[in-house]
């Protein structure tokens, strides 16, 4: 719709070709104006049915295709799906920077202070290390993801299967 300052700009614009063109008066723009006012409102009442006939329509598409798929009994999948094994970089896993035997993690609190005495958030990583060691108890190697600290917890009790036991981890998992 047109606004008032609009409907008077628009009578001020014309009012100077009114001037220049005597044929023209203000009755004719008066009802040039609100011609154009009358056919803004049927425009926009013509675009707001379209859209509910449209989303009605759309509604009805769905229910459709619902109805044929979902009360039917089977499912939609027929073919079974086959695992495949990747190897190499596409069959990496993100895993969360925690250590397997102890479970340390980052520590998400920590604080630098800088000289002018601001406080600045940073985290302090674990630092995590790949070792294998040869487990007795499954007859085969192990690769765990272990912090430092833990490397030395498996040398202080001798064995990766001793500290397993003490830690609670089950190494058949890895």
């Amino acid at each position: 719709l047109i606004s008032r300052r609009t409907t008077n700009a628009l009578y001020s614009f014309i009012s100077t070709y009114v001037r220049r063109a005597p044929c023209i008066g203000i009755k004719t723009i008066r009802e040039f104006s609100l011609k154009q006012r009358n056919s803004q409102v049927q425009n926009s009442h013509k675009e707001k049915t379209m859209k509910s006939t449209l989303a009605v329509l759309i509604f009805a598409i769905i229910a459709a295709v619902a109805s044929g798929y979902a009360f039917t009994g089977t499912s939609l999948q027929t073919t079974p799906r086959v695992s495949r094994t990747q190897n190499g970089a596409s069959s990496m896993m993100m895993r969360t920077r925690v250590c397997d035997l102890l479970g340390k993690k980052a520590n998400r609190k920590a604080r630098v202070v800088t000289f002018s005495h601001k406080r600045i958030h940073k985290v302090q990583e674990v630092n995590l290390q790949w070792k294998r060691y040869q487990s007795d108890e499954l007859g085969r190697t192990v690769r765990l993801r272990l912090s430092t600290k833990g490397i030395k917890t498996v040398n202080k009790y001798g064995s990766i299967d001793a500290a397993a036991r003490k830690f609670g981890l089950d190494l058949s998992k890895f």
